[in-house]
């Protein structure tokens, strides 16, 4: 397209070339629209925790207001309308979108969900987030993130196709190998990152690079489906040496089994004998004291669509699952599941995030005040994204990694990644959360600077 359509989309530039050194001392130091943080409660904004939590860091270590500022605003926000023709003929309008928070250390990088829940507010706290969880893993990449508005059982696989295609073509101005690289998130999946890798190549010539979480066959890597969880279970490992925590004797329980709860739960199953006691999934949960088998769960799912009803197993809610008696929990589904509402009631000695914002800002407090250590998603789930960067430098070489060069380097980079977040929780005697949100800042502040923003 031409530059005139380049610059109706590209309508927010970077900070560079918005804020010219000879003017920054002029800069009003107070961003438009952005809401302050409010009092918790159950469904409390995602992006409200997420500055609560960064403001937090910066007064901390008392950073430059106008560099906190910078990292602070999103680069760029993209909302586009979708029109596809549905199976029946009828023409729906979906609602999409792209977030690009920060690349100062890197290109863009971000997964794309599909759900009816999915808002301008939750997308931009995700891109947030992913900026700070790749300088927390210290990998060269960004933070973005993206969306659709749809409840996707809803679609047919004609459908999902055709919505992603319409999606991919209405950003592909903005994304690209060393612009902007998508990944999977909640309800997309490799098929869903090779239509758009197909869509984008439909334009640029063939570009793996584009995207991360592809099949194998299409430049996707060895490894990158359990990448995720394998992240959550090394940073439960780390953890619990801290913490002194024997996970031969532990019990655990993880909300959520999808793709991240139910490799965490097959790894910790099968791989480092730790014994999963509770599991739930949208349907409700379950619970046996001596311990369910991930290759039983599995089973269960695939055969009734639910984990629950396992031969053997107690059948618990969601919610008496966060607050049961457990040595580890994991919370591996939605943001917002751990509140003020029932932070009091969790008996968990560590807690582990394998999802997304699962833990309000007040909810911290409560867990601070019961020394209930909190592993934070920023770190915790970075598993993903540093495997997603293992598939883009792969592409990028055109040259395959064995798996056990991936395995291996997500360790490498998991253990790295704790032994920073846990040095700087102790530098500044905050908890984990803020150690990582203060390691995160640091770094992308650092390379603002030396980038002359």
């Amino acid at each position: 397209m031409g530059s005139k359509a380049k610059k109706k989309i590209s309508e927010k530039r970077k900070p560079s070339q918005q804020l010219p050194k000879k003017v920054k001392k002029n800069i009003v130091l107070q961003q438009k629209n952005t809401p302050p943080p409010a009092a918790d409660k159950k469904n409390v904004s995602p992006y409200q925790v997420v500055l609560h939590n960064y403001e937090t860091a910066v007064k901390k270590i008392q950073l430059d207001e106008e560099i906190a500022l910078l990292i602070k605003t999103p680069d760029r926000e993209l909302r586009v309308e979708l029109p596809v023709k549905m199976d029946d003929g009828k023409l729906n309008i979906f609602i999409g979108y792209r977030v690009q928070h920060n690349n100062a250390r890197g290109p863009y990088k971000g997964g794309i969900r599909y759900h009816q829940d999915v808002d301008l507010d939750e997308v931009r706290a995700l891109a947030s987030l992913m900026t700070l969880k790749t300088a927390v893993a210290d990998i060269p990449f960004g933070g973005a993130k993206g969306g659709i508005t749809v409840n996707p059982s809803q679609l047919s696989k004609n459908e999902l196709e055709r919505l992603t295609r319409e999606f991919t073509s209405k950003i592909d101005l903005v994304i690209g190998p060393s612009e902007d690289i998508p990944a999977p998130d909640v309800n997309t999946n490799a098929g869903v990152m090779s239509w758009m890798m197909d869509e984008y190549s439909s334009r640029h010539g063939y570009s793996p690079g584009v995207v991360t979480g592809k099949p194998i066959e299409l430049g996707g890597s060895l490894g990158r489906e359990e990448a995720t969880g394998r992240g959550v279970c090394l940073a439960l490992r780390e953890a619990a040496k801290t913490y002194k925590l024997d996970l031969k004797k532990a019990g655990v329980a993880i909300q959520g089994f999808g793709n991240v709860g139910s490799n965490t739960a097959r790894i910790l199953d099968e791989e480092m004998g730790v014994k999963v006691i509770a599991i739930g999934d949208v349907q409700g949960a379950i619970y046996n004291q001596r311990g369910i088998r991930y290759r039983d769960a599995l089973h269960q799912l695939k055969t009734t669509g639910s984990v629950v009803g396992l031969k053997g197993c107690v059948k618990l809610s969601n919610e008496e699952l966060l607050e049961m008696k457990c040595d580890v929990l994991i919370p591996a589904a939605l943001d917002g599941q751990l509140h003020a509402g029932n932070a009091a009631n969790v008996k968990a000695k560590l807690i582990v995030e394998a999802a997304n914002n699962p833990t309000t800002f007040e909810a911290d407090e409560i867990f601070a005040s019961k020394n209930i250590p909190v592993v934070p998603d920023i770190f915790a789930n970075s598993g993903g994204v540093t495997v997603s960067y293992f598939e883009w430098a792969q592409n990028m070489q055109r040259f395959r990694w064995e798996y056990s060069t991936v395995v291996r380097e997500l360790e490498k980079i998991m253990m790295n990644s704790y032994a920073a977040v846990q040095k700087s929780s102790e530098k500044y005697k905050v908890t984990l959360r803020i150690g990582a949100f203060i390691l995160a800042v640091e770094r992308v502040a650092k390379a603002t600077m030396l980038r002359g923003k």
